[in-house]
């Protein structure tokens, strides 16, 4: 079993990252992605998405964090699959899932699953640029509109050289909707010869388990369900079913307010609160009331007074 946190962009951020794996469980990370376009990018890009490669690539409680790339250009993408691993990154992702409508219209991101030639250049490039102990692992969705291309696609980034590859068991079109469509993960392993890692719709240790029967493969990636509960991971190694209760989330959301504000820009501060919240009012009903309570405050002075009496209580 691997168990890695997903790359989830202007969610999973540094802060994030560094809450939820320090409550164990987690193989690994991936950062958010670094948009590639046609030139080799500054150090500095790569420090502002992923701080931990100051610490050897490492978040505080010693998780591996793997830069993701996003981009078609063949030369800007070995050139900072280069840059990324010479700054320590572990290993290279390669992102053919995004769906955001930005992305795909600037030819990169899920479109790419439209053009299995163009996917597996994009991987050989950037394996050919690194030395061979370097893992390349992609992500994809099952599609753009349909699955019709994704043995295809899968088949082009192993044949590539990629070493492990992650599937969002949805197509673009599909988005987010339930449910995760786990049995097309199992025709892709049938079809490939390094190891598969699913994603989609993982919210429990129950969910781990028939994904796990239905897919075949023991390694998934969380996304949202760890957003929502940070000891998804270690509650999935642990078979433990009951949710983190209040007191110990309550504490996590005080620690990240605290960090926030000391670390991002006062006017974005409320709003990263509010996001989070948003996710954890799903699967708690005391971070449900706290999100009401905070959604109309604009004042970080404000929600400093209710964040505080967290911490009180």
């Amino acid at each position: 079993m691997r168990l890695i946190l997903a790359p989830m962009e202007g969610l999973a951020d540094v802060y994030l990252r560094r809450l939820i794996t320090a409550q164990g469980g987690f193989d690994r990370v991936v950062s958010e992605f670094v948009r590639v376009v046609d030139q080799k990018l500054p150090k500095s890009v790569f420090y502002t998405v992923c701080p931990e490669l100051r610490q050897g690539s490492k978040t505080d409680s010693g998780t591996p964090v793997r830069i993701q790339l996003l981009g078609n250009n063949l030369e800007a993408m070995a050139a900072n699959a280069q840059r990324a691993v010479d700054l320590g990154s572990d290993g290279i992702d390669l992102n053919f899932g995004c769906p955001s409508k930005t992305v795909n219209r600037s030819q990169g991101g899920a479109v790419l699953l439209r053009e299995p030639e163009t996917l597996f250049h994009v991987v050989k490039a950037v394996r050919d640029a690194l030395p061979a102990w370097v893992a390349v692992s992609a992500k994809m969705r099952l599609g753009y509109d349909d699955t019709e291309l994704m043995l295809d696609n899968a088949r082009a980034i192993v044949d590539a050289g990629a070493t492990e590859l992650t599937v969002h068991a949805r197509t673009r079109a599909q988005g987010y909707a339930p449910p995760a469509h786990w049995l097309e993960l199992a025709r892709i392993r049938d079809v490939i010869n390094i190891p598969l890692i699913a994603n989609g719709d993982i919210w429990t240790p129950t969910d781990y388990l028939r994904c796990q029967e239905i897919s075949g493969t023991p390694d998934v990636m969380l996304g949202r369900g760890a957003i929502r509960n940070p000891d998804l991971a270690c509650r999935i190694r642990e078979q433990n079913e009951t949710p983190m209760d209040w007191h110990c989330l309550s504490g996590l959301i005080f620690q990240f307010w605290r960090e926030v504000r000391v670390q991002m820009p006062e006017k974005y501060c409320a709003g990263r609160l509010k996001q989070w919240l948003n996710h954890l009012r799903i699967d708690h009903p005391d971070a449900e009331a706290l999100w009401h309570k905070a959604r109309s405050q604009r004042s970080c002075i404000r929600l400093d007074e209710l964040i505080e009496s967290l911490n009180r209580g």
